[in-house]
């Protein structure tokens, strides 16, 4: 079938048309007539030959236009000829096909298969400069093929947005044939023939923002192309590089306070740790902005785990290049701080401690007793998980340094934390990373720490004695009401439960 509607295609002719009648037929857009008129072609399986030019430029609009069969090898033609042929073939592959039923216009596939990877050869090796036609039919492929809606995640709205860490990720059947289109597409981009000036009218927003809803695809290959490709834009086209970081931002907005659901969230931050590292000195506004608003906040979903490590490479990268920002980013922490995930509250320790290897005297100085009361909520914590990460800060030579010079506020915040877990704590690797703790404030300041022992052993009888006032005056009038009879609808005292919240 293939080879009847083929063989109705003219030859290559003595001469071809204007480039401009070339762009306007090489890649009509997925709504058009001539579009369908493609798919109809070659999902049918028949061809009348009474129609067979009416069908071969429906398939192959440019070929007709440019006067060269797509098929010719790039060898066959003169370099004068090779954009024209160039056309042609990628309006060879504007035609979709069904990848669900891989038997399914096999022959067809495999023609398109083979012309994409003879297109990837032709680019890599950069022997013709890209005309603006070329670049247009090359946009359009790429748009046919690539930029499409993707279906509602089942088992998200299965799970009624509980985390499914089991869950395998899900591969797109038509992955083969979209790995070839996006590494033609990279190739494309990062080629010393595109002219940037000439590319940048198609590569232009739109272009840009469709590229990006293709990051919450479930396939994580396709993610990972895309955060190539989504790169090398940015670097190439200078003038677009405001837009798409506004664009991403938009993304985390929408994920961090409406959805909370989106499946490029790591590979969209691991883009953007490479952006910062790139800032000039000093920041501007815009990019403190970005991490208060952004980046901070990003702390906040339940799913935090699945991008963690590219979130605090980011906050790490702020913090490297305008140290100031760390007490900024503290407070961020505390503000977001989880008090119910135990899983969470480890992984914001361990950034922490990050930002305290980095902080300067001045800014920790600034945050000190809310970052060691939040600490020392920890060091109590009964999931032993947190209470040793908490603990593990005095394993830190850092750490410690600015502890020491800062004792005198720091030691009477922690101190009751540490009686508390020396006293109580059913863990005995965390009661024993606890009186380490408190034997390394002794060597700090033995002083220091006798006073503040004092104090709190102090404060703590005071605590007793009310609490023991408290205990009689309820018991005063338990007895009292119970020598009153009860008649009627009259209220029934009843004993509170003793409830207290430290942290």
């Amino acid at each position: 079938m293939l080879r009847q509607f083929l063989s109705k295609l003219p030859r290559k002719s003595g001469k071809s048309d204007s480039p401009e009648l070339a762009r306007s037929n090489s890649c009509t857009t997925a709504g058009s007539t001539p579009q369908t008129h493609r798919s109809n072609s070659l999902n049918s399986g028949s061809v009348r030959p009474c129609a067979a030019k009416r069908t071969s430029s429906a398939v192959f609009p440019a070929s007709v236009v440019a006067g060269i069969e797509p098929l010719l090898p790039f060898k066959d033609v003169p370099n004068s000829e090779k954009m024209n042929l160039f056309v042609s073939k990628v309006s060879l592959c504007c035609v979709t096909f069904d990848f669900t039923d891989p038997a399914k216009s096999s022959i067809e596939k495999d023609v398109k298969r083979q012309t994409l990877l003879e297109l990837l050869d032709f680019v890599a090796s950069g022997s013709v400069r890209f005309s603006e036609p070329a670049i247009l039919a090359m946009c359009r492929m790429c748009a046919v093929n690539l930029f499409r809606v993707f279906p509602p995640n089942y088992r998200s709205s299965v799970s009624n947005g509980a985390e499914n860490d089991d869950d395998e990720p899900m591969f797109d059947p038509a992955w083969p044939h979209l790995q070839i289109v996006y590494d033609l597409l990279l190739k494309f981009i990062t080629s010393s023939c595109l002219d940037a000036k000439l590319a940048k009218k198609y590569i232009d927003h739109s272009f840009i923002l469709r590229l990006l809803d293709l990051f919450d695809s479930e396939d994580p290959r396709e993610r990972e192309c895309l955060k190539t490709i989504l790169h090398r834009v940015y670097g190439k086209f200078m003038v677009h590089r405001p837009f798409i970081r506004k664009a991403i931002s938009n993304i985390f907005y929408r994920f961090v306070f409406e959805t909370e659901r989106h499946n490029g969230i790591a590979e969209l931050l691991e883009i953007f740790g490479s952006i910062i590292s790139g800032f000039a000195l000093p920041l501007k506004e815009e990019h403190k902005i970005f991490l208060w608003r952004v980046l901070i906040p990003l702390h906040k979903p339940k799913t935090l785990g699945v991008y963690f490590q590219q979130l605090s490479y980011c906050v790490t990268q702020f913090i490297e290049k305008e140290p100031k920002l760390s007490s900024t980013v503290i407070r961020g922490l505390l503000k977001y701080w989880p008090i119910t995930n135990s899983q969470k509250e480890v992984m914001f320790l361990g950034e922490l401690e990050e930002i305290l290897e980095a902080i300067n005297m001045v800014e920790f100085q600034r945050v000190m007793v809310p970052l060691f009361w939040r600490i020392g909520c920890c060091i109590n914590s009964f999931h032993f998980q947190v209470a040793e990460r908490a603990l593990f800060f005095w394993n830190n030579d850092q750490i410690v340094n600015l502890i020491a010079h800062n004792r005198h506020v720091i030691l009477p915040v922690i101190l009751p934390f540490l009686e508390k877990n020396a006293q109580n704590h059913w863990n005995q690797a965390v009661l024993n990373l606890t009186l380490n703790v408190r034997k390394i404030f002794m060597e700090m300041d033995d002083v220091l720490f006798m006073s503040c022992h004092t104090h709190f052993k102090e404060e703590e009888a005071k605590l007793s004695i009310l609490a023991e006032k408290r205990k009689e005056a309820w018991e005063r009038l338990e007895n009292a009401a119970s020598l009153q009879p009860i008649t009627g609808n009259t209220a029934v005292l009843v004993t509170p439960l003793a409830t207290s919240i430290a942290c």
